[in-house]
């Protein structure tokens, strides 16, 4: 059973930045692809940054500049740092992890960007 658990949401101002880490329960090397996805209020879950076993990495163009995901297999975690923070980055983001045809997903961590 894979077992990822998100940490470091809170709320922020805007302009203001954040970093989110995800634990996975075993090996990240064993997983084709890691990375967090979001879902804002009263909307659909979307991609925000994921990044491959050979360390590729995709990310929402909304985010693109702003925010970076990292890898880290001694530790076996996936950090996502957001900078220059926007309202509309207000969301519960989630850890993913993709293997053998499979999606495991965190309980999710609230990020609200508020003056």
């Amino acid at each position: 059973q894979v077992q990822l658990v998100e940490s470091g949401g809170g709320l922020v101002q805007p302009g203001g930045s954040l970093r989110l880490s995800c634990a996975a329960s075993r090996s990240i090397f064993s997983f084709y692809q890691m990375g967090w996805y979001r879902q804002p209020p009263g909307n659909q879950r979307e991609l925000v940054a994921v990044i491959t076993s050979g360390s590729s990495t995709n990310y929402a163009d909304s985010v693109k500049g702003r925010f970076t995901v990292s890898s880290d297999g001694a530790k076996n975690t996936v950090t996502l740092s957001m900078n220059s923070l926007r309202a509309e980055d207000t969301a519960v983001y989630y850890c993913y992890a993709h293997k053998n045809y499979r999606d495991y997903w965190g309980q999710g961590t609230q990020v609200t960007v508020s003056s």
